[in-house]
């Protein structure tokens, strides 16, 4: 009785064992997404990369992504990422395309001292965690020829 209790138990672990690599082998991996209406970032960058760059823009703006995107028209309150309904996302792209240009004409330029990092320009350059950019630099003193 007890032996044919652990045939028993080995039988159920050994078809739930086969049952699922079975099951594993004929799940195909998903096709990646694909981005509509990219007209800010290189063609090149993929779902993934395009979604940690809103991330991004999410904390240096302080904002979510109702912010620019356009909720859904048949889907609410979803958003439709690819629409055009929000005017400031035209915004936000005049400001990537601004920001791409800064970094690659003069940033990139520059020396940057003893750092193997070049230092870039993001959205949180200018606005700091807040949704309009801070009109004023903070005030920064130089100590010149040690006075302040």
């Amino acid at each position: 009785m007890l032996q044919s209790k652990k045939f028993m138990t080995v039988s159920v672990i050994v078809l739930a064992i086969a049952f699922l690599s079975q099951s594993f082998q004929n799940v195909q991996p998903r096709p990646p997404k694909k981005l509509k209406n990219i007209k800010a970032f290189p063609a090149t960058m993929t779902y993934n990369e395009v979604d940690h760059q809103m991330d991004e823009f999410k904390v240096d703006l302080g904002v979510k992504c109702n912010y620019c995107h356009a909720p859904s028209k048949t889907e609410a309150p979803k958003l439709d990422m690819s629409l055009d309904d929000n005017p400031k996302k035209e915004i936000a792209r005049s400001m990537i395309r601004m920001t791409i240009e800064m970094n690659q004409k003069y940033m990139s330029t520059l020396p940057h001292g003893d750092t193997t990092t070049v230092q870039t320009i993001t959205c949180n350059t200018c606005h700091r965690g807040a949704a309009k950019p801070f009109a004023k630099l903070p005030e920064v003193k130089a100590i010149v020829n040690g006075t302040k």
